[in-house]
């Protein structure tokens, strides 16, 4: 008997792990041409639509680990198939759109559009083998698309955090246009519930911020997003990856500057920047329309002093009493964020 049971697993494992090769058909309608992607627990691959012809989509595969008992697998896919059907209905210029999603075997898929171009870590590594920076303005023409389409998720009922933002994952077309990819991490935070995802993952460890660390999804809401978004931008403007969060939490001071390393950086945007990637989410601006209005217009202090003013406003007139019980409670979530840190060291 439990040679059998052995034998299963490994033929689950063996399900869960096959490769998709070049020309096979897909749920009848999408003929498969290659991968142009790979993650940990699935990849995303490069197909025809046989229905419309001469479309070209892209598919993400997503597979589980293995280890996943039966009643946790079952979860995980009944969980992915709720997100795909939000996901459906989203409409953004600068989101891919997702048209279509199905299972075979052990393997969920999702079909969105393909996206041509190249992303913006190409882009970094162009710039860098010039011994170049990207222009300025270029990159504040992507952020305001990236935050259009970030302010849009994020604007959902229930809110949708993508959660892994990063040079990767953004590509600019030939007209131009920016695209936010990979829906991999994305999140919707459903209310009085844990949030779902649709592969398991905490995100890039470069550009994520500490309380994605912590396991507990109900700590973590846009700014989660507004840290990667302010990361992405520090590595499209100094040519360098920033430091990761564990390290800077360790060591406040060991970030540089995105002017000592890039001196044609305008002070503006980089107090922008610094402000997004407040270790602390109270730290940071209150949504992505705040963070774009330092990037762009408003200094960043003045936008401190505002959101701390309607913040206040929006506690109601709370009492001395009453707002030191909130900075305790405040104190008691970021203590639990460094003992999750030190446990995960």
């Amino acid at each position: 008997m439990h040679s059998s049971q052995r034998q299963n697993g490994l033929d689950r494992r063996h399900r869960m792990k096959q490769e998709i090769s070049s020309g096979s058909i897909l749920h009848d309608r999408y003929k498969v041409d290659r991968v142009i992607g790979q993650g940990g627990y699935g990849s995303i691959l490069l197909a025809e639509d046989l229905r419309l012809s001469g479309r070209f989509c892209a598919v993400k595969q997503v597979s589980y680990d293995p280890s996943y008992p039966p009643g946790m697998l079952a979860e995980a896919r009944e969980q992915f198939m709720r997100e795909a059907t939000v996901l459906a209905r989203l409409d953004h210029p600068n989101l891919p759109k997702v048209s279509d999603f199905f299972s075979i075997e052990d393997n969920d898929f999702l079909v969105m559009d393909f996206i041509p171009g190249d992303d913006l870590r190409a882009l970094i590594a162009k710039a860098e083998s010039s011994k170049q920076f990207l222009n300025e303005a270029d990159v504040l023409d992507w952020a305001m698309q990236i935050g259009d389409a970030l302010s849009y998720l994020h604007n959902q009922n229930p809110a949708i955090l993508h959660r892994d933002i990063k040079p990767s994952n953004i590509k600019v077309t030939p007209a131009g246009v920016v695209k936010l990819v990979d829906f991999g991490l994305v999140k919707l935070l459903a209310p009085g519930e844990v949030t779902i995802t649709i592969m398991q993952g905490q995100g890039t460890a470069l550009y994520s911020p500490l309380e994605q660390y912590g396991g507990d999804s109900n700590m973590m809401d846009g700014r989660a997003d507004v840290y990667a978004f302010g990361s992405t931008l520090y590595h499209l403007l100094t040519n360098r990856p920033p430091v990761n969060v564990r390290d800077r939490f360790l060591d406040p001071g060991n970030l540089p500057a995105p002017r000592e390393i890039n001196p044609a950086i305008s002070p503006r945007v980089e107090d922008a920047i610094l402000w997004a990637m407040e270790l602390h989410p109270n730290e940071r601006p209150r949504d992505v329309k705040t963070f774009l209005k330092a990037l762009t217009g408003e200094t960043t202090s003045s936008l401190r002093h505002i959101a701390g003013k309607v913040s206040f406003r929006e506690e109601q007139g709370l009492n001395k009493t009453e707002m030191i019980l909130l900075y305790l409670a405040g104190g008691l979530t970021f203590f639990s964020l460094l003992l999750t840190l030190i446990r995960n060291i």
